[in-house]
């Protein structure tokens, strides 16, 4: 069984990565970071970014993408973008209203889903889908987030985010099952912690049952890369991503 990296998601760190984003990824590097998770470029082109990871010894485990990029003349370019990046999953973190209003629209949604990964199965690249918390607020008594996935292919990646999807009312036992329901479309996880009395808790630090979601991204999520996420700060952000990381380290052995 393959080993599962650890990277993280650069939005945790956006303020630093703005500064200066060299020694922010020297930093995350320091960490013990194997791998970063792009929302946004910082002005960089593809080949410069690519440099950048190459002398940091870093992968892409990901990036953060809007749908828009993905559609028509755009989706070329970012291909294009992508190919030179080498990064092979394109991830969309959220939909405009019109493509999510409805149960209709839901599925209108997962076509075209399955649509943009049969236009780049070519090119060895994946496009997924990643929650928040209205993927889990019901339609008519359904769930658009077992709408979708069950609607599109088994390539469209499923990126769960742990702390979102608690945060929308689903129990620990239910994060548990959605990577039953879904086994290998979890080939990326966003890790985030949820506490009902901490908002700022850090990876192990609330009520998520992390060593029993650990063992089904290993066992049935086909899964090859963990993605930290902190979007609160208890400490600077830096040095939450740290903690977060060794947290995690800790609960895996």
């Amino acid at each position: 069984m393959a080993k599962i990296r650890i990277a993280l998601q650069l939005w945790s760190v956006r303020e630093d990565c703005a500064r200066n984003l060299e020694k922010t990824l020297e930093a995350v590097v320091d960490m013990g970071y194997e791998g970063v998770e792009f929302a946004g470029y910082y002005g960089r082109m593809a080949s410069e970014l690519r440099r950048l990871l190459d002398d940091l010894g870093l992968e892409v485990a990901g990036t953060h993408i809007g749908i828009e990029t993905l559609m028509g003349d755009k989706l070329k370019e970012t291909i294009e973008f992508n190919r030179i990046l080498e990064n092979k999953f394109l991830i969309v973190p959220g939909l405009p209203q019109e493509m999510r209003s409805s149960k209709e629209a839901w599925l209108k949604t997962a076509r075209l889903f399955n649509e943009i990964a049969d236009r780049l199965k070519s090119e060895g690249i994946y496009v997924g889908y990643h929650n928040h918390v209205i993927e889990f607020q019901p339609i008519n008594g359904e769930i658009p987030w077992f709408i979708f996935f069950d609607a599109t292919r088994p390539d469209v990646i499923m990126q769960l985010d742990t702390g979102h999807a608690m945060r929308s009312g689903i129990s620990p036992d239910g994060i548990l099952d959605i990577i039953r329901r879904y086994p290998n479309r979890a080939k990326s996880v966003h890790l985030k912690e949820y506490s009902s009395r901490n908002e700022k808790a850090l990876i192990g630090e609330g009520e998520m049952r992390w060593r029993e979601f650990i063992d089904l991204c290993r066992t049935v999520g086909g899964t090859e890369w963990y993605i930290i996420e902190q979007e609160t700060y208890a400490y600077p952000p830096l040095e939450c991503a740290r903690r977060c990381l060794e947290n995690l380290k800790a609960i895996i052995g």
